[in-house]
């Protein structure tokens, strides 16, 4: 009777085929080491195994958080992975997976061969509400606003450039006639070009707005250092701050102690009306927000006259080329409109957008570009 013998390395191999599609490139010359170097081991412990795999399987220094990650899952072991040292290495925090079935398991359980799908901590980092992030996660989106390209909005400018295409530009086609002895060899043609537009960030520091205000204003530090002659920031509270000076340093950390130390008002009231009529009588008419795109991070709690925030609203529309209002609560599901700054500002405003996560703030640069 013929009897089938299991081939005790076909596990390993499958796994070595998994940690491929984890991203690791282990030819098949580090899969025959690995199965050699797993016939040599003691399989039962994980550690030897861990470390048969990671030595023979892994090269580049990329490969080592795939390699635990793949590892963890394939074995499902409940022992560590080992760090350098040999000692468990710390474990980070795992992310639900992706998909899950109706009994709340993952696809992955029903089929042992796959790999679990699981969303990356940037990404779901990115998504989550700034008034909620640990200490250690506020770190992290510092990190990662210092990593945005904003691309600052463009308006066409009056002077015109040379172009193969265009319009005739007769000056500098006879100066280029003359240069030939008077011959018309060549046509130079014109267009105009773009520059920056202004853009004014309005953000609102009052009690309400506190969880959001350092992230805000590292994001205006970061529009700023992309385009410092073109971005002003002023802070809304009990009364109005310009910061533009403090946040073209060049270190983050600089510009937000000295952003800091010159807001008076931080965490106070909000007096919206108040403040927009300071900023458009002695910015507006000066020319800082005509034509500019003006964006107003705020939730809307007003404790002035809202009449007089509508009014304000009004003139600054008539200035501005674009204006938004980024509201953090906006973002939340069953959010209504309802506070009375809000409701002023709406017939006033071209979007309402919202501010509460990495994500969101991206798209509001997607739209600031756009306008």
């Amino acid at each position: 009777m013929n009897t089938e013998v299991a081939d005790p390395l076909a596990g390993f191999a499958g796994f070595a085929a998994a940690l491929r599609e984890a991203g690791v490139a282990c030819d098949a010359r580090r899969v025959q080491a690995y199965l050699a170097a797993v016939s040599e081991v003691d399989i039962s412990e994980s550690t030897q195994l861990y470390w048969a795999g990671r030595l023979t399987l892994c090269s580049d220094p990329d490969d080592l958080p795939r390699y635990e990650e793949a590892f963890a899952r394939w074995f499902d072991a409940d022992d560590t992975p080992r760090g350098k040292s040999g000692a468990p290495a710390q474990k980070r925090a795992r992310i639900a997976p992706l998909a899950a079935n109706a009994e709340g398991s993952s696809e992955s359980e029903d089929n042992p061969d796959s790999l679990k799908v699981a969303a990356s901590d940037h990404e779901v980092l990115r998504h989550r509400d700034l008034a909620e992030l640990t200490k250690a996660e506020r770190e992290h989106l510092r990190e990662l606003l210092a990593t945005l390209k904003p691309v600052p909005p463009a308006r066409r400018a009056a002077r015109r450039r040379p172009a193969h295409r265009g319009l005739l530009d007769p000056s500098r086609t006879l100066r280029a006639m003359l240069a030939d002895g008077g011959e018309p060899v060549r046509l130079v043609h014109s267009r105009r070009g773009t520059r920056p537009r202004r853009v004014v960030l309005l953000i609102d520091v009052s009690g309400s707005m506190s969880p959001y205000a350092d992230a805000l204003l590292r994001f205006a530090h970061v529009l700023t250092r992309s385009a410092p002659a073109s971005v002003e920031t002023f802070t809304l509270g009990t009364r109005m701050t310009r910061v533009s000076r403090q946040l073209r340093q060049r270190d983050p950390e600089l510009a937000m102690l000295a952003a800091g130390n010159a807001v008076p008002d931080f965490a106070g009231g909000t007096r919206l009306g108040e403040t927009l009529r300071v900023f458009l009588d002695r910015w507006g008419r000066r020319g800082i927000a005509r034509r500019s795109v003006v964006v107003v991070f705020s939730d809307g709690w007003e404790r002035g006259d809202v009449s007089l925030l509508s009014e304000q609203l009004g003139r600054l529309r008539r200035l501005a080329h674009t204006v938004f209002w980024v509201n953090p609560h906006a973002g939340r599901e069953g959010y209504a409109p309802v506070q009375s700054g809000i409701v002023a500002a709406l017939p006033h405003i071209d979007r309402l957008l919202a501010g509460h996560s990495l994500a969101t703030l991206e798209q509001l640069l997607g739209e600031m570009t756009d306008a």
